[in-house]
């Protein structure tokens, strides 16, 4: 198998690396503009209702958050709060507002726009996936129109972390109330650096400079307005065309470089390529333990056990991934390792032994069969390049051992519709996350599902780690919860990770001031050192 893998990616490699040299000359973009580009669209832009790393890239461009992160990945820096302080039991934050912050539309933004912001977040009505990240509030207080309470029930010790994403962007209520279920749609209204102009679906988005704006994160040279006074947004599904609208200047940003050209995109004297280490970015292929055949241990084990992932990440990542094992990073906070010797590793024999042992008898046309049940199930996911190859050579190394996954890919504006249903068995997904407590928070407290819990886990003692590390104030105390977390999923094999990415952005020399970020996933983060020097 593995020979067969890395065959299949040199061919794959070649393909694309030969069409580098030869291509065309383009078209320059206008001088007030820049294109980025990416290979899918997000489903919307309510930064409530989406989960998408696309509907993030332009979020956090178009918001600004109470607080912001710096390079690092770790460090809390002022953003819409000039300071903060914290009660010594952990449960009242008090932020102090800028004075001089306004909507794209001129409208002064105070405190209660905080206050409606988080609020909407929470709602229950607003259905958010990821409501968690706010921490378990009490009250959200407007004291002042420049000062707000944020208060818990309970401590919550990665709360300044989550609201530097851009879920806990700051919105404009009556924008909201004016579109309706539109927002996010048809327009929307922040405090960011950059507002929307338009949004055509599955081609492109635009969006203008916001002309008053003078409180950018103080990681940057350039704190507003952005120098860039336009940016366009363009889906460009196909790698070699991406790769050759950067080279010749028809497009400026990407961080959808295909892995197997970085190595050639980085010889290109007309791009640049930077990265960002300390980035957390995971694929996997997740089971919904309740359905049939994947609800069996045996069978996720096995699973497992004949998948070659190091194999498969050469195949698909070209070099420029990590293969997965564990469920979260092992650099990240709280990482457990001695959860990594709990993990089914690559062994096809043992695969088959795992499924015999299990009662699964290898039928006629080469699927195993247990009480007539045959071991075949149903995968979704969004196509993507990673997508379609990852599916494939999974589904090769299952047949080997007489398991047939079927795979169904979905166009991003519709596959997350389709993977909040319950019509599936296994998905296709990635996920960015900043600590083992953040990872494992999102996606296994029963109350996250149907999503983003999607694998429909539902297990008492996962509950009560996940709140006992949530709330803990002693680091020891919170870093033992998630261990034995970490320890219990790495032997139920609820899902797979197949691949930890690397972030690569690459621009073209008609820009300059471009730093890969990586915060929730997203290369560039606010724009504003960026200039068009030609």
């Amino acid at each position: 198998m593995r020979t067969g893998l890395l065959r299949r990616g040199m061919i794959a490699a070649a393909a694309i690396a030969a069409t580098l040299p030869a291509l065309p000359a383009g078209a320059q973009t206008p001088r007030n503009t820049a294109v980025f580009m990416r290979e899918i669209d997000a489903d919307r832009y309510d930064l409530h209702r989406s989960t998408a790393r696309g509907a993030g890239e332009i979020v956090t461009l178009m918001t600004d958050t109470l607080v912001s992160m710096d390079w690092d990945g770790r460090t809390i820096r002022p953003g819409l709060a000039e300071s903060w302080t914290v009660s010594e039991d952990g449960k009242l934050y008090t932020f102090r507002l800028r004075r001089d912050v306004t909507f794209c539309d001129g409208k002064p933004m105070t405190a209660e726009d905080v206050v409606y912001s988080i609020n909407r977040w929470i709602s229950p009505a607003t259905r958010s996936p990821v409501a968690w990240r706010a921490g378990p509030v009490k009250e959200i207080r407007a004291v002042d129109p420049y000062t707000v309470e944020y208060e818990l029930n309970a401590p919550f010790s990665e709360l300044l972390s989550q609201l530097t994403l851009f879920f806990a962007g700051i919105i404009d209520r009556a924008t909201v109330e004016r579109l309706g279920d539109n927002f996010g749609t048809q327009g929307f209204n922040g405090t960011g650096p950059y507002c929307w102009a338009s949004w055509t679906p599955r081609s492109e988005l635009v969006l203008t400079r916001h002309p008053t704006y003078r409180w950018g994160p103080p990681i940057f040279e350039n704190r507003g307005p952005a120098h860039v006074e336009r940016i366009v947004w363009r889906v460009v599904p196909e790698a070699t065309a991406r790769l050759a609208a950067l080279q010749t200047g028809q497009a400026d940003v990407t961080q959808y470089i295909p892995m197997v050209a970085v190595d050639s995109v980085r010889r290109v004297p007309t791009v640049t390529v930077t990265t960002q280490p300390n980035y957390f970015w995971d694929y996997y292929l997740g089971f919904k333990v309740d359905k049939p055949v994947v609800s069996d241990r045996a069978v996720r084990r096995a699973i497992h056990q004949a998948v070659d992932r190091a194999a498969l990440v050469r195949a698909v990542w070209f070099g420029h991934a990590q293969p997965a094992l564990n469920i979260v990073n092992p650099n990240t906070l709280d990482y457990d390792a001695q959860s990594d010797t709990l993990v089914p590793r690559f062994d096809p024999a043992a695969a088959a032994r795992t499924l015999d042992e299990a009662g699964w008898r290898m039928g006629s046309d080469g699927i195993r069969v247990k009480d007539g049940q045959r071991a075949t199930f149903l995968t979704y996911g969004i196509n993507t390049l990673e997508n379609q190859r990852q599916g494939e050579i999974i589904q090769q190394a299952l047949r080997r051992v007489g398991i047939e996954m079927r795979v169904q890919l979905f166009d991003a504006t519709v596959a997350w519709g389709r993977m909040a249903t319950q019509e599936f068995d296994a998905l296709f997904l990635s996920y960015p996350y900043f600590s083992a407590g953040d990872a494992l928070a999102l996606y296994w407290h029963s109350r996250a599902r149907p999503t983003p819990n999607r694998m429909n886990w539902n297990d008492p003692e996962t509950d009560a780690w996940l709140d006992e590390a949530r709330s803990a104030t002693d680091p020891a105390v919170r870093a033992r919860a998630l261990a034995l977390l970490q320890r219990k999923l790495a032997e139920e094999a609820p899902w797979l990770t197949t691949a930890r990415e690397n972030l690569y952005v690459g621009n073209s020399n008609r820009v300059t001031g471009v730093r890969a970020h990586g915060l929730y996933g997203i290369g560039v983060y606010k724009a504003l050192d960026m200039r068009i020097v030609r």
